[in-house]
C-alpha cells in the first residue's frame, strides 16, 4: 500500500478477513430468495443484530404494496419481506447513503443451497458475491470508519426485493437518497476489479389481451384470437429494437383447448433503454404497438408495469466520486477499472434522484445468478478497507468540484 497517511494506516489496521468471511458463510447459509418470506425474515434479524454494532437506530420497514398479473390476467397483491434501515448521525449536515440487498435469485427449492471452497481463495455458494459478502464487508468498513472521529451521517438501506426490481422498496430508496452527498452500493465487482459505470434502464411489462371465444370449427370467425394478437404484439415489440434500446418479448401465457378460439393471453416483456430519451421513446413505441394490435385484432389490451429502473448516465459528480474511489483503491494497491454494463441495480434508482453513486463496491466475484456463483475471499478485507478509506477521505476533504 502506498500513499496512505499514518492515520489512514491506523484506521485500516484492525480490518481482518476472518470475521468478514465467517459472517459471509453464516449469511450465505440462509436461503433468502425474494419469495422466501421466512428466509428473508431470518436474514433481516441476522442483519439487524450485526448492524446494531454501529451507532444509530436499526429499523425493519414494511414493504410497499406491489401487484403482479396472475395467469387469469388479474392484478394480485404480492407479499414481500421487510427492509432494513440503519440511520447514523441523522442530524449531520453532510449525509450519505449506502445500500445493499438481502435477497437472492435462488428460491427455497433451488438445488444450489450450500457453500464449498473451490480453492483457498474461491468460495462457491449462493449469494456469496451477490451480495452477502458485500454486506459483510460493508459492515466492517463502517466499523473501521467509526474509529476515525467521523462527522458524516449516513443511512444504510438493505432491501429484500432488489432481485425482482425493488418494486416494494423504490419509494423508500427515493426517500432515503434525497439530499444525500453521494451513494455507495455493494453489488459485486468482477474478479479483475472492474466496476460498473453507466447502466441502461429496465422495465418489465405484462400486456393482458382479452379477445372473444368461439368454436374453432363451427364459427371461428365470431372469435377474436387473443393468442394471435399476443404473438403479433410480440413481433411488433421485437421490431422496435434499435441502438441503445433492447426489447425482449419473454413469455406468453394463456390460450385455450384446440377446438376453442382463445380469449385470453398475457405477453410478458422487458425493455432496456440506454438513456432517458430512449426510455420515453420505448414507452411511445409500446403504446403505439398496443393500439395497432388492439385495432387490427379487435381485442382489448391492458398494460401493466413500466420502467422501474431508470437509465443511469454518468454525471460530473459521479466522475468526481469515482476519482476519489479509484485513488483510494490505487493507494491500497487494488486493481480497479470502470466500464459501462448492461445490468441494472438500485444504483439506477439512486442516480435518478440526482445523487452520484458508485454501485459495485462489493466483493470481487463472478458467475452471479447461476449455480457457479463465487467470491474471492482475499478481496473481503481490502474492499472493507476501501469503504473505510473513501468515507474517511471524503469526510476530511469533501468531494472534488
Amino acid at each position: 500500500m502506498t500513499g496512505l497517511t499514518r492515520d489512514e494506516e491506523a484506521l485500516l489496521a484492525p480490518i481482518e478477513r476472518a470475521p468478514i468471511e465467517a459472517r459471509t458463510l453464516d449469511w450465505a447459509g440462509v436461503n433468502s430468495g425474494t419469495a422466501n418470506l421466512e428466509g428473508l425474515a431470518t436474514m433481516a434479524e441476522k442483519l439487524a443484530d450485526a448492524f446494531a454494532e454501529l451507532p444509530g437506530e436499526v429499523t425493519l420497514v414494511e414493504p410497499g404494496e406491489v401487484a403482479k398479473v396472475d395467469a387469469r390476467g388479474d392484478a394480485q397483491a404480492q407479499p414481500h419481506g421487510r427492509h432494513l434501515v440503519l440511520s447514523v448521525r441523522p442530524e449531520a449536515e453532510r449525509r450519505v447513503i449506502l445500500t445493499g440487498h438481502m435477497d437472492t435469485v435462488y428460491a427455497k427449492d433451488h438445488p444450489f443451497q450450500t457453500c464449498d471452497w473451490l480453492d483457498g481463495d474461491t468460495l462457491h455458494g449462493p449469494g456469496t458475491a451477490d451480495m452477502k459478502g458485500g454486506l459483510s464487508l460493508l459492515l466492517d468498513g463502517l466499523l473501521a470508519y467509526e474509529r476515525s472521529a467521523p462527522t458524516l451521517g449516513y443511512d444504510v438501506l438493505i432491501n429484500s426485493d432488489e432481485e425482482t426490481g425493488s418494486l416494494s422498496s423504490n419509494a423508500l430508496i427515493a426517500k432515503l437518497a434525497k439530499d444525500k452527498l453521494f451513494a455507495l452500493t455493494y453489488e459485486p465487482a468482477l474478479p479483475d476489479g472492474s466496476m460498473a459505470r453507466a447502466r441502461p434502464g429496465s422495465g418489465n411489462y405484462a400486456a393482458v389481451i382479452r379477445g372473444r371465444s368461439a368454436h374453432a370449427g363451427r364459427n371461428p370467425e365470431d372469435g377474436r384470437n387473443a393468442l394471435v394478437a399476443a404473438s403479433d404484439l410480440a413481433l411488433r415489440l421485437a421490431a422496435g429494437r434499435r441502438e441503445g434500446l433492447s426489447v425482449n418479448p419473454a413469455r406468453i401465457e394463456g390460450g385455450a383447448p384446440n377446438n376453442t378460439v382463445p380469449d385470453l393471453a398475457i405477453l410478458h416483456f422487458n425493455v432496456r433503454p440506454r438513456t432517458p430519451e430512449l426510455a420515453e421513446a420505448a414507452q411511445a413505441m409500446v403504446e403505439a404497438a398496443i393500439a395497432q394490435v388492439a385495432h387490427l385484432h379487435e381485442v382489448e389490451i391492458h398494460l401493466h408495469g413500466g420502467v422501474s429502473r431508470p437509465p443511469k448516465p454518468i454525471s460530473g459528480k459521479t466522475e468526481a466520486l469515482y476519482g476519489v474511489v479509484s485513488q483510494a483503491a490505487a493507494d491500497l494497491g487494488q486493481a480497479m477499472h470502470w466500464k459501462d454494463t448492461g445490468g441494472v441495480c438500485d444504483g439506477n434508482n439512486i442516480a435518478a434522484c440526482g445523487v452520484p453513486v458508485l454501485d459495485t463496491m462489493g466483493v470481487l466475484g463472478g458467475a452471479i445468478h447461476s449455480p457457479d456463483e463465487f467470491l474471492l475471499a482475499s478481496s473481503l478485507a481490502p474492499r472493507a478497507g476501501l469503504t473505510a478509506l473513501v468515507l474517511h477521505r471524503i469526510d476530511r476533504k469533501g468531494l472534488p468540484a
